[in-house]
């Protein structure tokens, strides 16, 4: 999709905040730190517009970015954040869950690890639970290029072991750097979303 307009709607803790739009959603979950915001940039072709941070736990509101009136993409809270008290931690759960559970127009999520290592528990147990709501997902193994191009292969299948993945859930290994995977990602959220390609 070609991108010329793009803005932060709302950023949103409450249902009734929410856009009253029936633009269709795509969410943005993974832990923190893990590449939500870069990956927004490069979607968008921004440079700096999601804003990006080295301090994990930044995010804590749902972000609605409208991108060219067709669609939201809505950033998600990360998980694994030690530094956040346990009472934010369970009042962020709340609010994501609510979110990903109830909200009409989300049309699937993207899942973002960390591409350099075996995905985590809070991983795991985050790609068990999208299945268990039957919420269909994207799962983006990010900073791909910090690891060397004969290494991908057997990255992508620790992945795939380390997650479970069924055949419906596509993997994809992407760097903000060098805009690798940027197409193939716009076109599963094209498939799940129906927005024209331009």
């Amino acid at each position: 999709m070609e991108v010329h307009n793009v803005d932060l709607t709302i950023s949103a803790v409450r249902p009734n905040q929410y856009p009253q739009t029936n633009y269709p959603e795509i969410a943005l979950v993974g832990r923190s730190n893990v590449g939500k915001s870069s990956l927004t940039n490069v979607l968008i072709n921004r440079r700096n517009f999601a804003h990006t941070s080295s301090q994990p736990g930044k995010t804590q509101t749902l972000n609605f970015y409208n991108v060219e009136d067709q669609l939201y993409f809505v950033d998600v809270p990360g998980y694994g954040y030690a530094k956040v008290s346990k009472k934010k931690r369970e009042r962020f759960g709340q609010m994501i869950e609510e979110y990903l559970t109830q909200r009409e127009q989300l049309r699937g999520t993207i899942l973002l690890v960390d591409g350099r290592h075996a995905p985590t528990n809070d991983d795991v147990s985050m790609y068990q639970w999208l299945q268990y709501y039957n919420i269909p997902a994207l799962v983006v193994a990010t900073k791909i290029d910090k690891v060397k191009g004969n290494a991908w292969n057997r990255q992508e299948s620790l992945v795939n072991k380390t997650l479970g993945l069924d055949k419906q859930t596509p993997l994809i290994l992407f760097s903000a750097v060098k805009k690798h995977g940027q197409a193939a990602v716009w076109e599963w959220i094209e498939k799940q979303t129906g927005v024209s390609k331009k």
